[in-house]
């Protein structure tokens, strides 16, 4: 893992590996750089760069919780870019890693060579977002890994049907941190009073705007079938307005795809191709 600092001093972690065509992964609203574990086997001829947002993971949190925001997020990205040398990278987002490719698209649209959006679109289901509200910034009630697992089975499990045990306490040792008195987040909770917040706000932004940017740009949508953020009437209404855009559909899988399904690599592969 390396660092960079930000232009309003944070240190935020990434990992750059292999050489070739930049990729660069932008993880899950809460998540961090392990969330492309599975996919980054299969990606072994490209520099593969994943970047952690500020306040997850490594990266340093933020003593204003309201930068953690799309417009600051997008910004630290395009420093990144800049810190590594390169001018364009395919952006492989991962929900709200896709949001900051659409933003950026609108706003640096000179650093995307491509772009594939992971479970997410200009439409965020309210079910979906209710979901999230739920747990974010909330620790897990059990005191192990695997207490942590077996209750992600009972929740998950209707979605991602094809995930077993073992699977689940990997993704529960990416999400979270086991220590003597419990399970902690690998997050800062404030985040969740930063999302509180610009969602009461005001009504909701009009992302599609955001997407039309993408326009001549190679891309690829990947749609878990069980998503609940992600519909298939928003994904019809992408596809009308860039018919030139892949579609995966990806059984056994809600919000989001671990990537490393063959509907999803090979979605990634497209756009890759295409470039």
């Amino acid at each position: 893992m390396k660092t960079f600092t930000t232009s309003d001093g944070l240190s935020l972690a990434y990992e750059d590996t292999g050489a070739g065509l930049p990729v660069l992964c932008l993880p899950g609203l809460t998540r961090n750089a392990r969330d492309f574990d599975d996919v980054a086997p299969h990606l072994g001829d490209v520099r593969l760069l994943r970047l952690t947002s500020r306040g997850r993971g490594a990266s340093d949190w933020d003593g204003t919780y309201q930068n953690y925001a799309v417009p600051v997020e997008a910004r630290d990205v395009v420093e990144f870019l800049d810190h590594v040398g390169i001018k364009q990278a395919v952006m492989l987002g991962t929900s709200r890693g896709g949001i900051l490719s659409m933003f950026l698209a609108a706003t640096a649209r000179d650093r995307l060579a491509g772009v594939i959006l992971n479970d997410i679109g200009p439409v965020i289901e309210d079910a979906g977002l209710d979901r999230i509200m739920d747990y974010l910034g909330k620790p897990p009630a059990g005191r192990t890994y695997a207490d942590v697992a077996k209750a992600l089975a009972m929740t998950m499990g209707d979605e991602f049907a094809d995930v077993d045990a073992e699977r689940w306490e990997v993704q529960a040792e990416r999400w979270f941190e086991e220590k003597t008195d419990g399970m902690a987040l690998r997050y800062d909770p404030l985040l969740a009073k930063a999302v509180k917040e610009a969602a009461e706000a005001g009504p909701a932004p009009d992302l599609w705007p955001l997407f039309d940017a993408l326009a001549g740009i190679p891309l690829a949508a990947i749609r878990g079938m069980n998503s609940d953020l992600l519909t298939e009437e928003t994904l019809a209404e992408m596809a009308n307005r860039r018919p030139d855009m892949h579609i995966a559909r990806v059984p056994n899988r809600g919000h989001v795809p671990f990537l490393d399904e063959p509907e999803s690599l090979a979605a990634i592969r497209i756009v890759l191709g295409a470039l």
